[in-house]
């Protein structure tokens, strides 16, 4: 079984979006997303420095859009499931069909917008803890008033806070971590620091009409899938205020039978997470179009027993 995700905040790199505008009617699709949310999305993917694209305002929508164009240059696809990290949950939205690929690029610019007024109120950060046990690291994290944003599996927690927290914490480890790693994003997403994006978010979602999911939707919230477009756009609300719970969307891939699994465009975290937790699942990450043959050939793969137990 395949499994399709997206990756979150952190993931892009400058000029990362300019080798897909090279296919076959991308540049058009881009321009119709940019002008229809007010930014000039193929710029900010193919010129802008680091700095312009750590921007969340910018950042949220140029993922989205990156992961939708990957995914789409693969031709037509069936996962057994889709998810994503973060805001990568809307660019899966748009995978399983509950939202159409312009409603979640406008969901996504409005999400980023209340999440980077959000951030400007107290300066915050998020940091990576690589190791170390989750009985552990959770205590202490608490203890120096850090949320445990991101619970990914693989020996990684993310910590999420104020710059003084985190200073904190990387003078004071936790027991068993190796390193904490500044991560590139521009707040202390997933905590209660975004609750002032919360009810923002929520009137963008009551504008959108949704559909239910044509394929399993894992959700962040607690690694459940989630049957209905409704209870999607409700998760995708509330989840900017709340921890990320990726190894519990990774038990569910498990519980699934997942065989392979795909990341879209930037590609690379998620991917290196299910290497460690899903021993025996084959794992790509779409980087850059030369990666789409590879990428075809394990869908091919990943199907072939679907298709062998449908004929017997």
């Amino acid at each position: 079984m395949l499994v399709l995700v997206a990756p979150g905040q952190g993931a892009q790199t400058p000029g990362f979006l300019t080798p897909w505008l090279e296919l076959p009617g991308a540049t058009d699709r881009l321009a119709a997303w940019s002008d229809a949310i007010g930014l000039d999305l193929a710029h900010y993917g193919t010129q802008a420095d680091a700095d312009e694209i750590r921007d969340t305002a910018v950042a949220q929508p140029l993922l989205v859009a990156a992961g939708i164009l990957s995914a789409s240059a693969l031709g037509e696809v069936a996962p057994g499931a889709v998810a994503g990290h973060s805001v990568g949950e809307i660019t899966a939205a748009a995978f399983a069909g509950v939202l159409d690929d312009t409603a979640a690029l406008t969901l996504v610019r409005k999400r980023g917008l209340a999440m980077a007024d959000a951030a400007a109120i107290t300066q915050t950060g998020m940091s990576a803890l690589l190791g170390g046990e989750p009985e552990t690291v959770v205590p202490h994290l608490e203890k120096l008033e850090l949320t445990p944003a991101n619970v990914n599996g693989a020996g990684q927690i993310v910590a999420a806070g104020t710059m003084e927290q985190l200073a904190a914490l990387e003078a004071e480890k936790p027991e068993g971590v190796r390193r904490v790693v500044a991560l590139k994003v521009a707040g202390a997403f997933h905590t209660h620091h975004m609750a002032p994006a919360v009810d923002t978010l929520r009137a963008a979602a009551a504008e959108l009409t949704s559909a239910d999911p044509r394929v399993t939707y894992v959700s962040n919230k607690d690694g459940q899938a989630v049957a209905t477009g409704a209870e999607v756009l409700s998760r995708l609300v509330g989840q900017v205020a709340n921890p990320v719970r990726w190894d519990l969307c990774m038990q569910t891939f498990k519980e699934l039978g997942v065989t392979a699994l795909i990341e879209v465009c930037p590609g690379g975290t998620l991917t290196g997470l299910a290497k460690r937790a899903l021993p025996g699942v084959k794992t790509l990450a779409l980087k850059t179009p030369d990666d789409l043959d590879a990428a075809r050939e394990l869908i091919a793969e990943a199907s072939t027993p679907a298709a062998d137990a449908a004929g017997a």
